[in-house]
């Protein structure tokens, strides 16, 4: 016996085995977080905390790219990852970027998708105690607030007045120094930097206001303004909240693909010994056994066995494809039934998976320099606001009013521009129109999105699993006796052309005793007779499988035969979602382009294409050519929506302008894809750009409305004319104007199509 028999042989006796999976510790051996590419480029990735605004990704990015022998670095805003390259001739130096990153005020380390999330969901509870906090104060001395301004129009005495005034400090400080913790901190990280962050303002409105407040309720002033400063940070804390739920989303990339990732693989020794090592160690041209049920560590070419491998996670195709000599196989597979001998072409940092990786890192670092309109809007008014304040300052300390006086105004042009309007302008729609997307069947990943979606004027489909249904149909029955007997034998495989089998005869019920073969089928044997169910070798049917492909060349067969009966081969497809062709009808008619992009077969592709009416497609496009035929849309000009399902999919979901991707998508699309969309209709894509433009524009108008509200405030405050109980109403009714507004984003829902009487027609899929 040879020794890839043996190790055959070892796997087939020992059906119950058990690998240790241990995830090194990241310690101080940075260097192991280093990759270099072919050209001998290093690369290297860092989680950075504090990061809060673009002001911060440009410091860092212009601070890290100083340090020689770095050639770029590149900050991804939505996940605040740092990649930095280093040029192939210089050796790269971990710990020199860590500490220039500790000189800017960040906190930072080499990035790791295994490691565990404990600082993030610290963050977010941290995050959300602190909204609870401010959240619960702010009722309090709001409460307090509008019992003093009823008392000042009325009878309340100064005792009185004062009393309310004292309790409100005795709620408002304590919260405020609990609550203000995560700005405090972040500007005094960037003063010990040198630098003025997006917090120092927000820091020093808050201080001063609470510190005005104090001196004036100490000289029995009529007015106090506890109850702004603390609902600044409450309405800033929501926020931050929803900012840090928004990244776990991209966290979710990180750990689907390290998912789908195998840390050790089966190495087979020239002795024929079998023995688990680290990826790391094995080399091009070495021999690893994939057992039955793992996933396949590396990328490579099956020298022996014969198995089926599930590559729905990785294509977002539902058949298993059998495999056997020669066939080349990816990492990330899961194998079926039988026991594999791959010879290595790749393993730790070549596989498809890694390049899947990079592509889609890449994708999200450049969508991430896009700033969205909350981040324009917060970069514009924070400066502004500020100014106004220190030139009514100086303006009324010029004019001999005293610094008090002056002080007074200044911190009331503070108060009197709460963003609070501002605050609630762009998440009330996106809150919204979320609910407005949940009722046509789609889920909301990232609030931002709807700002992508309102622009998309091309539109770009990935064919498998999202134009077509993501099971497959039986598209021929024949004898329905036969039918009955084959669907029975059906049940008793996992085989997704065997399941569309068993669904053609509902209420069937399984032969007892069936036994499967691994990559070939599974028999039975029925009063002494035996009956097969596989591949067309397996069933001795392969002139009816000829026959049958020739009848249909896009179809894949299964076929059946019960003892020295004539056998069946049985052909099956995929079918167009039922209302696809109206869908880019109607895309087509509101002047969208429309572009299938597949890595099928290009008779299968033009096949879809044919029965939608879609001019423009290309078929076997790998991820890489996804993503140029992509960046060349936007480059003529097209903002771009992809829709796509696979693992395949998941670098152009991330390069588009925006993405969807149905539910059945491979966990790394979904995670990748802005929006999900639930049931067998393609309605919802005609419903996210219908909400998206919708949203946006409400977006607009609610910003337009919190702005002229501050042009009118400003200048009454400015000038002394405006009194608490005033700011106030107006700053409450600018809020509500700004929500009531939002709710138009509901408007009215897109038409929806109902699935045809006909059945919709069978296209075909990858062969299965």
């Amino acid at each position: 016996m040879c020794c890839t028999d043996a190790a055959l042989a070892y796997v087939e006796a020992h059906a119950a085995w058990s690998e240790a999976n241990t995830t090194p510790s990241l310690g101080r051996n940075y260097e192991a977080f280093v990759s270099r590419d072919p050209a001998g480029m290093a690369r290297a990735e860092f989680a950075v905390e504090g990061v809060r605004c673009a002001a911060c990704m440009s410091a860092i990015e212009r601070g890290v790219s100083e340090i020689p022998g770095v050639a770029r670095a590149r900050l991804n805003l939505s996940d605040r990852r740092l990649a930095v390259a280093w040029a192939p001739e210089a050796e790269p130096e971990i710990g020199a970027i860590l500490e220039r990153l500790d000189r800017l005020g960040y906190a930072a380390h080499p990035f790791d998708p295994r490691r565990p999330a404990d600082a993030e969901a610290a963050e977010t509870e941290r995050l959300i105690r602190a909204m609870a906090v401010a959240g619960f104060a702010s009722m309090n001395v709001m409460l307090l607030a509008i019992s003093v301004w009823a008392g000042n129009v009325s009878d309340m005495t100064p005792e009185n007045r004062d009393l309310f005034h004292w309790i409100q400090a005795l709620v408002a400080l304590p919260a405020a120094a609990y609550a203000g913790r995560p700005f405090y901190e972040g500007a005094l990280r960037g003063l010990r930097a040198g630098r003025i962050t997006m917090d120092f303002p927000i820091t020093l409105g808050v201080v001063l206001t609470l510190v005005m407040s104090v001196v004036e309720t100490a000289r029995g002033a009529t007015h106090a303004y506890f109850d702004g400063a603390i609902m600044l940070l409450f309405f800033l804390l929501i926020g931050r909240v929803l900012d840090q739920a928004m990244r776990r989303r991209t966290r979710a990339l990180a750990e689907n693909l390290a998912a789908l990732r195998s840390e050790t693989a089966a190495r087979i020794a020239p002795d024929g010994s079998v023995r688990d090592v680290p990826l790391s160690d094995l080399a091009p041209g070495e021999r690893v056994l994939v057992r039955p049920g793992e996933r396949v560590p590396v990328d490579g070419i099956v020298e022996r066995g014969r198995s089926d491998l599930d590559r729905s996670l990785v294509t977002g195709e539902t058949a298993a494809v059998p495999v056997e000599e020669g066939a080349t196989v990816h990492a990330g597979a899961l194998n079926g039934d039988g026991a594999l001998v791959v010879t290595v072409t790749a393993a730790s940092g070549g596989t498809l998976l890694d390049e899947v990786e990079g592509l889609m890192r890449r994708a999200l670092e450049a969508r991430s320099s896009t700033l969205v309109l909350a981040d324009r809007a917060t970069r514009l008014y924070v400066p502004l606001v500020h100014t106004a304040a220190a030139l009514a300052f100086v303006v009324w300390l010029l004019a001999g009013a005293g610094p008090h006086a002056a002080l007074m105004i200044a911190v009331a042009v503070l108060i009197v521009t709460c963003p609070c309007a501002l605050g609630l302008a762009i998440p009330a729609v996106q809150v919204v129109a979320a609910g407005a997307l949940f009722r046509d069947g789609v889920l909301l990943a990232d609030g931002t999105a709807l700002e992508r979606l309102a622009g998309i004027d091309a539109v770009v489909f990935d064919k498998t699993g999202t134009l077509t249904l993501p099971e497959p149909v039986l598209a021929a029955s024949g004898d329905p006796a036969v039918l009955a007997q084959a669907a029975r034998l059906a049940l008793s495989s996992r085989h997704p052309m065997a399941a569309a089998l068993a669904k053609a005869v509902p209420g069937a019920g399984p032969w007892p005793g069936a036994q499967e073969a691994a990559g070939l089928g599974v028999r039975v044997l029925v009063d002494g007779v035996e009956s097969r169910l596989g591949s067309p070798a397996f069933c001795d049917a392969q002139d009816q499988a000829a026959a049958a492909l020739a009848a249909d060349p896009e179809a894949s067969v299964i076929c059946f035969r019960a003892g020295k009966g004539t056998p069946v081969a049985y052909p099956v497809r995929q079918a167009l979602r039922p209302d696809a062709a109206e869908v880019v009808a109607s895309l087509r008619a509101s002047g969208r382009r429309v572009v299938v992009l597949s890595g099928d077969r290009p008779s299968a592709v033009a096949a879809v294409a044919g029965w939608l009416g879609i001019a423009e497609w290309e078929a076997g496009l790998t991820p890489q050519d996804k993503i140029a035929r992509i960046a060349a849309l936007k480059q003529a000009g097209h903002r771009v929506l992809m829709v796509g399902d696979g693992l395949n999919d998941a670098p152009a979901l991330a390069a588009a302008d925006a993405s969807l991707s149905p539910v059945t998508a491979a966990h790394v699309s979904q995670a990748a894809a802005d929006a999900l969309f639930l049931g067998r209709s393609l309605a919802p894509v005609l419903s996210v750009l219908t909400v998206g433009a919708r949203a946006k524009a409400l977006m607009l108008q609610n910003l337009w409305l919190a702005a002229g509200y501050n042009l009118v405030a400003v200048p009454l405050a400015a000038a002394g004319w405006l009194t608490p109980l005033i700011a106030a109403l107006a700053m409450s009714g600018s809020s509500v104007v700004v929500t009531l507004n939002a709710l138009r984003a509901r408007g009215s829902r897109p038409e929806r199509w109902e699935p045809a009487a006909a059945p919709a027609p069978a296209v075909v899929a990858p062969a299965l």
